[in-house]
């Protein structure tokens, strides 16, 4: 059996930068959940929180976890936010090896202050938009510790993190 290999982090870590390339590495599918359940549902993230609230989004999340949790051999780049739902977490954990990718709220900033797709921080300034990313780092400290492995994406390129996860991999020898 091939382990999935799940990428979990905040919001502007890498997680589908870093997802795709590490597929494309180990020649696995890749699955990204955002992408996959704006395919399924016809909507957009930033659509499915405004029309439907964030408790919609979360179960079509959970549901999807359910599915990918049944198959094997996939990268997995999940939404900032799944690890909230312990459920997903255990569900992902007994076929996958988690992955977390981190980085400072500095970093964070440069990395999505462009981004007006991110429902999380949709209508907030820029002024406002650090100390939103500090809140919301605060309010999930201690989610992204379940992971195996945790690269810092701020300290690291892509191909650096995806070279580390590697060498994580073939240590335990998962690939």
């Amino acid at each position: 059996m091939r382990k999935n290999i799940v990428i979990i982090g905040f919001m502007g870590t890498g997680k589908t930068t870093v997802g795709r390339r590490l597929a494309r590495r180990l020649k696995r599918k890749f699955i990204d959940t955002d992408l996959e359940i704006e395919k399924i549902t016809g909507k957009s993230i930033t659509q499915i929180f405004a029309r439907d609230g964030a408790t919609r989004f979360r179960s079509e999340e959970a549901l999807l976890v359910k599915k990918l949790a049944l198959r094997e051999g996939l990268v997995i780049s999940t939404g900032g936010g799944l690890v909230l739902n312990p459920e997903n977490i255990r569900l992902l954990q007994e076929n996958g090896i988690i992955v977390a990718l981190t980085a400072s709220p500095e970093v964070i900033y440069d990395r999505v202050r462009r981004n007006k797709n991110r429902p999380l921080l949709f209508n907030i300034d820029n002024t406002d938009l650090k100390e939103k990313i500090r809140e919301l780092l605060v309010e999930r400290k201690g989610a992204y510790d379940v992971a195996e492995l945790s690269v810092d994406t701020g300290a690291c390129s892509i191909d650096g993190t995806v070279a580390q996860i590697i060498h994580y991999l073939l240590e335990r020898n998962q690939i």
